[in-house]
């Protein structure tokens, strides 16, 4: 850098260090020597020293500037490892928020959002940018469609200014093709909802980033983007890739050329400096939460990300999560329903004995029977249940209570009638098996799985073919031809031309489930299964009735949660405020605790002794709090971490890693234990 005198003024690379220790969660300087001038760029990987730690350590240029922070001689960039700029601007000014905002370090993010190098790879995506022929976007301007069932201006009017919906799904299955001679596919309608969407998107010179729970979900949305965008106007980035192609993807997003990105939870991070659009599936999912530090959810990803960038954001359901519908009360998100009411035929019925004794056996009460024989007649039918296998549960034939693994105290379980009793946790045969209570050695079943159920109904439907479809026979589509297809929750195939009838079993043993959250879960799992029916098709929901059964046999689920919003409001549970859990040692989180109680609408619970022999807190408080309990949270966080340094020894040798450990927003926090 010339100031214009003659003189070079040495440049200053600010670096962000990839460790998991959090002192180290900031920006360090670094001299860049004039051999790296020209390569030492904003988003490159480079390798540095780092005195406090005793090694050379690996990093990612955030920014170049002229003079630094720190005052005194600062070391040099130890080397440049690539050129390719892998950490775009607008992902670190993303991954930077998030990490403030959860208490948790920024590298972990970066971790999550930028994939490990793949050299050669990257040489390939470097020479064909040399040649400038890198991509693989050939294709002209992008045709936008209408958006099939909804006001397309409001869907434009958001891309426009950066609008929030929450859009309520059409519940039904459409067919698509890639092309007028290719095989055709179903999908649901929301698939269709969202590559309509996105096509407007691109065609307004703008990316658009769309994430879905699991791979299912992806092959339904990349079959509905194909009919609508050519190939090469489509990118796959998600975690389920291999190394290589997850890396390609990545490299493929760091262009100028407006691209559909899909993938699940971690596509929310892909690089898109112009982005017109973020579009959400099923947030409400379990899977859209993130296992790993510091576990921010796909949800606040999208929101922060929208705020950040100023794009349209779409939350797409058949049920919406409580946390989606406090966002709609409180008028940050607008609704979106569909242009004229597609409400689906939903009947509940209660528990009740059939007239048919291998109906009964089978658990479908005489409506349903009646409705699954005469839907046969015509194409196929869905059975949900709630447990994969033959038996969920095995009990002592003497006592009663719960058969467990004789190791490691999990709970045994069938995977077939003619199979040895195995350990549902590590697996191990329970080939001589006696209960610990009574020291009984009988065994009997409790609970119908989807091998039992299957077996029962191809009594009671003798003739009938039989699809099993659950974790270990994973389907994704099934024909038009007359079945009963078994399977659990968010297992289900598609069918082609949807299904001729639903029918919902152990709704009572899925309301039974101990957890804040297990009403509109259900709602959710019973909505998505619903939508699979046909047109006119009839679903049966067994055994449920009160507020949950009104609300779908109505279609009406935001006055089910609406009521739910409100009595959590009057108790103080998330999302009507924010949590966070507080887990390590009595007197770390005694420190936590006491570093924020003092803040305004701050309250704890605990704490509490967890399994491991750990303590855990759960600190509430208000979203307007947010920033000033993360903060104090992360100091103490930080002074665990240090003091566990000084008290091994230093820098030499390994640090140990802080025992304190922060989750905000922890979607499991007041569910039980079991």
């Amino acid at each position: 850098m010339n100031d214009g005198s003659g003189v070079t003024t040495p440049r200053i690379a600010r670096v962000l260090i990839d460790s998991p220790l959090p002192q180290l969660d900031r920006l360090f300087d670094y001299s860049i020597p004039a051999a790296m001038a020209e390569e030492a760029l904003p988003g490159v990987r480079v390798r540095v020293p780092l005195r406090s730690i005793g090694r050379v350590a690996d990093g990612f240029i955030v920014g170049v500037v002229g003079q630094g922070d720190y005052v005194g001689t600062l070391s040099e960039l130890e080397a440049v490892v690539s050129a390719a700029r892998v950490l775009a601007p607008e992902v670190w000014t993303l991954s930077r928020r998030l990490a403030d905002r959860a208490a948790g370090s920024a590298s972990d993010i970066v971790r999550l959002a930028v994939p490990k190098r793949q050299v050669r790879v990257e040489k390939a995506w470097l020479l064909e940018a040399a040649a400038e022929t890198s991509g693989t976007v050939t294709s002209g301007t992008v045709a936008p469609i209408p958006v099939p069932g909804f006001d397309t201006d409001r869907i434009d009017l958001a891309l426009a200014t950066g609008g929030r919906l929450a859009v309520d799904a059409v519940p039904r299955v459409v067919e698509v093709r890639s092309r007028a001679d290719a095989p055709s596919q179903w999908v649901g309608h929301w698939a269709t909802t969202m590559a309509a969407s996105a096509t407007r998107a691109l065609a307004a010179g703008g990316s658009a980033i769309l994430a879905v729970p699991d791979y299912r979900d992806q092959e339904q949305l990349v079959a509905a983007l194909r009919a609508v965008l050519p190939a090469d106007r489509i990118v796959h980035l998600d975690a389920r890739q291999s190394n290589p192609d997850r890396y390609r993807a990545l490299l493929a997003c760091l262009g100028d050329t407006p691209l559909a990105i899909v993938g699940n939870r971690s596509v929310l991070y892909a690089p898109a400096v112009t982005l017109g659009l973020i579009a959400v599936w099923d947030e409400g999912d379990p899977l859209h939460n993130e296992p790993l530090s510091p576990y921010v959810h796909a949800r606040d990803i999208a929101l922060v990300r929208q705020e950040l960038q100023g794009c349209a954001l779409l939350f797409l359901s058949h049920a919406r999560s409580t946390e989606v519908e406090r966002l709609v009360e409180v008028g940050w998100l607008d609704e979106l329903a569909a242009t004229r009411p597609f409400a689906p035929k939903v009947l509940p019925t209660a528990q009740q004995q059939s007239q048919d004794r291998l109906a009964a056996q089978a658990r479908i009460p005489s409506s349903a029977w009646r409705e699954a024989r005469s839907a046969l007649e015509h194409g196929p039918v869905l059975v949900q249940v709630a447990r994969p296998g033959y038996a969920p549960r095995l009990a002592c034939a003497s006592c009663g209570n719960t058969a467990r693994c004789q190791r490691c105290e999990g709970p045994l379980r069938l995977k077939t009638a003619r199979s040895t009793p195995s350990c549902a946790w590590c697996g191990k045969l329970a080939t001589d098996w006696s209960c610990s209570n009574c020291a009984g050695t009988g065994l009997r079943l409790v609970g119908q799985g989807t091998g039992r159920t299957a077996e029962d109904l191809g009594r009671a439907f003798p003739g009938v073919r039989i699809i099993i479809a659950d974790g270990d026979r994973p389907i994704l589509t099934v024909d038009a031809e007359p079945a009963l297809v078994i399977a659990t929750r968010g297992a289900e195939p598609i069918a082609a031309g949807g299904y001729r009838a639903v029918l919902l079993l152990d709704g009572e043993r899925m309301i039974a489930r101990e957890s804040l959250r297990v009403g509109e879960d259900c709602l959710r799992w019973w909505s998505n299964a619903i939508a699979l029916a046909a047109p006119g098709a009839t679903t049966v929901l067994v055994g449920v009735g009160g507020a949950l059964a009104s609300a779908l046999a109505t279609w009406r689920r935001s006055d089910y949660l609406r009521a739910e919003l409100s009595d959590r409001r009057t108790l103080r549970f998330p999302p009507a405020v924010r949590v966070a859990t507080v887990t390590g040692t009595p007197e770390t989180v005694q420190a936590a605790v006491d570093a924020v109680r003092a803040i305004d609408r701050v309250d704890v619970l605990g704490p509490v002794e967890t399994a491991d022999g750990a303590v855990r807190a759960i600190v509430r408080f208000d979203y307007g709090e947010g920033a000033a309990v993360a903060s104090g949270l992360r100091a103490e966080v930080i002074r665990d971490a240090t003091s566990r340094r000084k008290q091994a020894g230093g820098a030499n040798g390994r640090v140990p890693l802080p025992t304190l450990r922060v989750r905000f927003d922890d979607a499991l926090s007041f569910d039980s234990a079991e």
